[in-house]
């Protein structure tokens, strides 16, 4: 697969070094990889979370830490859009539910 937004992987492991060997093994696995839809993804990483519109949340380092991608399985694509703390990506989920009117969170 091609890794788009390796920047934002890179900016993420300078403030939590401590993810570092993770992301890299991630970004290693990602590169070697042949994913053609979800479930290739589910079987690598049962823990992953499948969102709509092929987004995956990954959890980084036993759930410490949060990765969101998108997979464009045709063209062979996968992009980092945001990895950070799981405080910060529940507050993530609870503005964008704000702004869709849901509830999930409160």
């Amino acid at each position: 697969m091609k890794l788009v937004g390796r920047n934002i992987l890179d900016a993420f492991i300078r403030k939590h070094t401590d993810a570092r060997k993770w992301i890299e093994n991630w970004v290693t696995d990602v590169k070697g990889a042949k994913w053609t839809c979800s479930q290739d993804i589910r079987d690598r990483y049962p823990r992953a979370d499948h969102l709509g519109d092929n987004r995956i949340i990954f959890d980084v380092k036993g759930n410490n830490y949060r990765m969101e991608v998108q997979v464009a399985y045709k063209r062979g694509v996968v992009s980092v859009k945001w990895a950070g703390t799981h405080t910060l990506n529940t507050i993530r989920n609870i503005s964008r539910e704000r702004e869709n009117g849901t509830t999930r969170y409160t």
